[in-house]
Parts: structure tokens; sequence; C-alpha cells
């Protein structure tokens, strides 16, 4: 018996499923699949709301973690930028899955009841939603989700016991470097401790710069390890130019928080008042926008001096 063909030859209950969205463009255009899609997305926000809440009461108001709030988006262009990889790949329901959706929530289970750690909470969220889009789609369809999932790290923030950590020696590297620069500069300043003696010879007055937690640059520094990141998989395709860029976020920071630690001293020879407060967290603001120009400056150069179609085709 031959099959029952309609006027534009599929088969009926074989071809219909063609007529479902095959592109990220078009699922976001359709009711069904954005419904589905709010519906997974809300039951995580409710599995995981405290989490959330913890992580706002974190970001807001704390400049060292203000960019929490811009990471989702930043995934969510990541994965707009490999759209045409995901498009391509096959996508199927794939139970495996099911071991890292069932991880993800035990593992939030054991730090929120049993060890409640903030940083394992963010942890088992991704691994989570890496389960969820692993069960849904398939793991060719993982190939390109890896690194925007993945980059949702950068909204968690890290223990205290770690900022300690990691502040101390950031303290040390901003007083040494500011010392030597208004040194350069010939302005008259002494170091003791994470504290710049600054002395302004015309009035032999000594304003004491402490290089406190706060001007660590600790902001800086991770700002622009989540800069150089998104901007590491945004242009390019070149690993070693992705490891280059992601590790050029810390020599960047770290120099830019030493000019402004100098700035401020060269400032408190005019008003003392300068060194803090107000006007120390706005120099620190100014300063990311040079920062960020001299980083896209350095990209620039490094696609200039390797073009990306060279390294793609190696």
């Amino acid at each position: 018996m031959s099959s029952v063909t309609t006027s534009t030859g599929r088969v009926p209950g074989i071809d219909a499923a063609s007529d479902a969205p095959r592109t990220l463009a078009e699922s976001l255009q359709d009711h069904g699949v954005l419904a589905r899609v709010a519906l997974l997305a809300g039951a995580i926000v409710f599995l995981f709301w405290n989490w959330f809440r913890s992580q706002h009461e974190h970001s807001w108001g704390n400049g060292d973690w203000s960019h929490a709030y811009m990471v989702p988006l930043i995934s969510a262009y990541l994965l707009w930028q490999v759209r045409q990889e995901f498009d391509a790949a096959r996508k199927s329901v794939f139970w495996p899955g099911l071991v890292p959706v069932l991880m993800g929530v035990w593992c939030h289970v054991f730090f929120t009841v049993g060890i409640p750690n903030h940083l394992g909470q963010g942890l088992s969220l991704i691994l989570t939603v890496f389960g969820v889009a692993l069960l849904l789609l398939g793991p060719a369809a993982m190939r390109s989700l890896f690194l925007p999932i993945g980059y949702l790290f950068f909204a968690i923030t890290l223990p205290q016991q770690v900022m300690i950590r990691i502040t101390f020696p950031l303290q040390q590297i901003a007083a040494e470097g500011a010392w030597v620069l208004l040194r350069m500069l010939g302005v008259q300043a002494d170091l003791v401790g994470n504290t710049i003696h600054v002395l302004n010879t015309r009035t032999l007055v000594t304003t004491p710069l402490d290089v406190a937690q706060a001007c660590s640059g600790m902001r800086m520094l991770i700002a622009f390890i989540a800069l150089g990141t998104a901007v590491g998989l945004v242009a390019s395709r070149m690993w070693w130019k992705r490891v280059a860029l992601i590790a050029l976020g810390v020599p960047v920071a770290l120099g830019l928080n030493m000019i402004r630690v100098a700035v401020l001293g060269v400032l408190s020879l005019w008003d003392a008042d300068l060194s803090q407060g107000e006007a120390h967290t706005f120099i620190g603001t100014v300063l990311l926008v040079p920062g960020f120009f001299i980083y896209m400056g350095v990209v620039w150069a490094l696609n200039r001096a390797v073009p990306e179609r060279q390294g793609a085709a190696a």
C-alpha cells in the first residue's frame, strides 16, 4: 500500500516535526518553547530561592560584586554568538543528564542544611542548570552551551576567607607600586606597611594614605578577569588568545590600582580630604574607563598581529 502524502510531499505524522522551530531565533519566537523555558526557570528559581536572595544581598551596593547582575546577560550573549553551532547540533533527550541534575540538587541541600556555604550553593545551581540542559538537549548541543553556562561562575560571591587571603597581598602590591610612582613623580613619600605618608614640602604637613582593604584593587581585579573572560570567548576562537586575554585582566587591574592610589597621593597635596570618602570612590570608578580602553586596545593589537581568520584556518 502506498503511503498517503500531502500536497507538499510530506508524510503525515512523520514529517510533522519539521514544522517545529529549528533555530534559536525561531525558538525564541515560539510561545510554547518560551512557556516551557519560563516554567523550568521558575522551578530553578524556586528551588534556589535562598541562594538568589543571598547573592542579591552580597551584590547590591557592593562594588566588588555589583557586576553579578550583568553575568547572566553576558552568558546569554555568549550563547547568541554561537547560535549557528547550536542550531546545527542534533538535539535529543539524554537521560544520563539526570545524574548532574540530581547531584546539583543534592549538593544544594548539603550546602544549605549540612554545611552552609554560599559558594557551594552557587556551584550546585550551575551544576543543576548544566544537567537540565544536558537532559533536554543532549551532549551535541552542550558543546555550544558549556562556556555560556560556565561563565555564570563569575556571578557567585567568593567566601570571605578567600577574599581576605587575596586582598592582603593586593594591598601590599598597591602600596608598593603607588609609592614607586609617587617617588618617580618627585613626591616625597614614605612607605610604612600598607600606609603611604605623603609629605607636602610647602606646608610640611604629612598626609597618611592608608591602602586598606577597600583600596586593594579587588573590585578592579574581579571586574577585569570577568571582562577578559567575556572578551576572550567572544573575540577569539583560538585557545591561546583566549587564555592570554583572560590572564591580561590581572596585570591591567593591578596597574590601574597602583595609578589610582598614586593619583590619590598627588591630590592629597592640595586637599587631604580628596584621598578618602566619595572622592576616593569616584576616582576609582573613573579609572575603570581608561582601563577598559587599554584592555580593548591590547585586544585590537593582538588580533592585528595574529588575524583570527588565519588562526581559524590553522
